[in-house]
This record gives structure tokens, sequence and C-alpha cells, in this order.
């Protein structure tokens, strides 16, 4: 036992490493496959990449422990004359010089070791199985960072306990890049937390600030701190624009060609000429509208979808801005209430608050079926795919020439570049339903599911109806009139 053991143990791994290496190189006693070595090897080397996520998981939950079994140990031998200070940095340094890191990343380790360690027990669990990457695990210690305790048990059970009643939907954790997972975890956290969105978002805005930080090859860095309605707007002007001036005669790419309007609109006229360079936003444009009233020639479409009692004031449910996740229903009143010239009302299940389905029956497909894929998806359904961009493709599954009918059934909205590789490649979308978005299967045969939105019931007030009864337990799907419809209608009506 001892350090013989933990020797022991690490010259087997080597082994196993050196037995993995061999394969790779095709050099193993026996091929993966005697009928067809090189689609044997490609498969093998699939299945030692799969392999080599779960260890590393594994040895990432090991180093985890290692790193908070050093830190107790050594404050019990420092003794308790040791200032902490002193001690944290002490521990953070050997750590930093032991793994190679500098002394912020050291301590950023340390710190979500213990958390991981200490207070997220199905966090470690999923890591020890390798079921998730240590990157999972940084996003859910740092989402969970301001949560109490059972905040942080109920966010960990949501994505982590298959047995949860709220559980999430659609791919696993595991199998979701860390950014799509920190996404979706700050979108239930916002929803979920303590504490009311409209005082964090008041406290945002009075720290908004622009700043500039110097790059290296004569590049810089300027980025704004803005409210997500006015930052995501200008985002989706600036694609517009840039989409707009691409063609045969133009070399620049999208990329560039942001950079390029952005420039000319923050070094000419552009911040103070009116139609051409103001944010166009509305429930369906962006945000800012209700500031600004001149008329613009580009018109970037944003979807917002707010609980009808938010919208009506009655709850402080959080609505859903396209693109970017949570905003303050104050937020989305003013972007209602501004005048939207093109206002989708999204009717939701209210028992789990997803889209209800819509079809067709021709091949073309409305605007407003556009807007229903956005909602059902949010993004790209490719997996890891982060594209919300305005122009993804509404696409059949099920081509219209095969028989595929124009229903959200049967739709998926890859972005250009996912659309391309399913037309070019094997890469082909497995069936989608009302409320998810369809998956896909790899030229190996290997599915892939798809990341689906986590629709909630709306939140119902404390307060009675007006009339002061409630519909009880009328299914508004099934009701002749809703009470929700109703009460947006005079909404709209009274700030037309």
């Amino acid at each position: 036992m001892g350090k013989a053991a933990v020797a022991r143990a690490f010259e087997e791994i080597k082994a196993a490493l050196a037995v993995l290496n061999a394969e790779v190189d095709g050099a193993g006693a026996v091929p993966f496959s005697a009928a067809d070595p090189l689609a044997g090897l490609a498969d093998g080397c699939l299945e030692i990449l799969a392999g080599t996520r779960e260890v590393e998981a594994g040895i990432a939950g090991l180093k985890a422990r290692a790193a908070v079994g050093y830190v107790e140990s050594a404050a019990a031998v420092a003794g308790p004359d040791v200032p902490v200070q002193a001690q944290e940095t002490a521990v953070a340094a050997e750590i930093g010089c032991v793994l190679a890191l500098g002394p912020r990343a050291a301590s950023s380790f340390l710190v979500t070791s213990h958390a991981v360690t200490a207070t997220l027990p199905r966090t470690l669990e999923a890591l020890q199985a390798g079921a998730i990457s240590w990157s999972h695990a940084v996003v859910m210690a740092d989402e969970t960072a301001c949560l109490d305790p059972d905040g942080a048990a109920a966010l960990e059970a949501h994505f982590l306990d298959p047995d949860a009643p709220d559980r999430a939907r659609g791919c696993p954790v595991g199998q979701l890049p860390a950014h799509r997972f920190k996404a979706k975890a700050r979108t239930w956290r916002e929803r979920h937390q303590a504490g009311s969105i409209e005082k964090r978002h008041a406290k945002g805005v009075a720290e908004r600030r622009v700043e500039f930080r110097p790059d290296q090859d004569g590049m810089a860095w300027l980025s704004a701190y803005l409210p997500a309605d006015q930052a995501l707007a200008g985002w989706n002007r600036l694609t517009v624009a840039a989409r707009g001036r691409q063609g045969p005669g133009e070399g620049r790419t999208l990329t560039q060609l942001r950079a390029d309007t952005f420039t000319e609109a923050i070094l000419t006229n552009g911040t103070t000429n009116d139609a051409e360079t103001r944010g166009s936003s509305s429930v369906t444009e962006g945000a800012g509208a209700a500031r600004d009233h001149g008329q613009s020639p580009i018109r970037a479409q944003v979807l917002v979808t707010v609980p009808a009692f938010s919208l009506l004031g009655q709850t402080d449910e959080p609505a859903m801005l396209d693109g970017y996740g949570p905003i303050p229903p104050s937020m989305a009143r003013r972007l209602v209430a501004g005048g939207a010239g093109s206002f989708y009302r999204v009717l939701v299940d209210p028992r789990d608050g997803a889209p209800l389905e819509i079809g067709r029956t021709s091949y073309r497909v409305t605007k407003a079926m556009r807007a229903w894929l956005r909602l059902r998806d949010g993004k790209c359904p490719f997996p890891g795919c982060s594209n919300n961009s305005l122009d993804n493709d509404a696409d059949h599954i099920l081509a219209w020439a095969n028989g595929g009918t124009t229903g959200i059934s049967n739709l998926g909205q890859p972005c250009p570049k996912h659309h391309k590789l399913r037309h070019t490649t094997a890469w082909k979308p497995t069936p989608a339903t009302k409320n998810e978005p369809p998956g896909w299967t790899s030229p190996t045969g290997r599915h892939y599911q798809s990341e689906h939105q986590d629709w909630e019931p709306p939140r119902w007030p404390d307060r009675k109806w007006p009339d002061g009864k409630w519909p009880g337990s009328v299914d508004l799907v099934r009701h002749g009139a809703s009470p929700w419809e109703d009460a947006l209608e005079r909404f709209l009506r009274a700030h037309a």
C-alpha cells in the first residue's frame, strides 16, 4: 500500500496506454476487423476516443479529490498558528507547481475541486463514472456558486438524476459540449434561483460599460456590456447588414463584414444617423424599439416568449429571448408594448410549456412556422452547434418528394453548415416530434441525441382572475375560450 501501490497503479496505467497507442497505430496483436482492416481501425479509433473520454473524466475526479485531500492534510500539518490566507497561498502554489498551473488557474482549480467534492455529490459521482467531463463539473460549480444548498441540489438533480420528476429532457448532459450545458444551466438557474431577476438586471444595467483590451499583432478588442435585448438587437442587425453586403464581387467573409460594418458605425456619422444605424427591435425584432421611433430598412426578427401572467404583471417569471435566454419580465413587457410589427402569439401547452403542433399541406414553410421551429429547437439541432442565426434553414426531414409533409414534426432548422453536411455526406437527421428536434445518425451508424428545450409549465400568480375566479381545472388547450388569449388581447389593445 501507500506510495508503492500508487506507483504500481500508474505503471499499469502507462502500460495500458502503450497498448492503446499500438492499437491506434494498427499494430495490435489482433486487428479490429480481419475482413476490412481499414474500416475496423476507423471504428476502433472511435471506441478508443469514447473510452478515453470516460477515463479522462475519472482521472479529473481523482485529481479533484487528491487536491482537496492535500489541502486538508497540509492544513492539519501546518497547525492553527499559520494565517489562513498564507496557508491557502502556500497550498495553491504547491498544487500549481505540481500541475504546471499559474497561481490564478491553481486557485480556480482548488475552488472547483472543493465545490465538487464537498457540495456537489451527484456531480462527483457522474465525473467518477465518466458520464460528464471536468468542463461540465466546472460549469456545475460555477452555476451553483450563488445558490443555497437546496437550490444547488435541485439544479444537480434536474440535470444528473434520471429519476428526478422534472429532469432535463433530450441529450444527456455529458453528451453536450460544456458551453451548451452552461447555457442550459444558466437558463434553469435564472428561472428557479431565489431572488428577483429584476433586481439583478437593474444592477447589471447600472454596470453597463464599453471595454478596450489590447491584443497581439496590432489588434485589440472593443466590447460592450449591455442589456441583453440591446446587445442581441445590435448583433442581429450587424449580421443582417453583413449578409446584405455579400455577393459575387464581395471577397470578405461574413465575420469580416460584421467587423467592418461595426467599425463604420462607430467611427463615422453612423452613430448619429437616424434610420440607417438605429437598432430595429420589437418582440420579433430585438430591443430598443420603444426608444427608437426611426424606421429602419433592415428588420432582424428575434422571438420573445413571454408567459401570459408575467406579461400582465401577475408573476415575475422570466421571459425567453431567442438567442440569449431568460430576460426580466419588465424587458419583455417593454418589447411587447413597444409595438411589434409582426407579433406571433405563441401558444404553449399549459401542462408542460411546450409549443403546440402546427402543420401545412403545401411545400412552402411560412414565416410563422419558421418562428415555431425556432421556439421548439432554440438553435441548429446538430449536436453541439450553437448557431441560432436568423437564416437557419427549414429542412424537411423526410423529403417532400418522398412523401414528407410540411409540419413541425417533419421539419428541422439546421444552420447552413449542417444543412450542407446532411445533403453531401452520410450524416442524416432522425425523426422529430412537435416538442423534440431531430437527432442525428453519423456515417458510422452511431446515434446522437439533439439538445432539447427545457420547457416548463407557466407559473400561476397567487391572486385570482379579475372576476374573482380561476378557470380551475379547465384544459385551456381544448377549451373554446382562453383567458390567457383574452387577457393578452386586452393588454395589446391597451398599448397599441
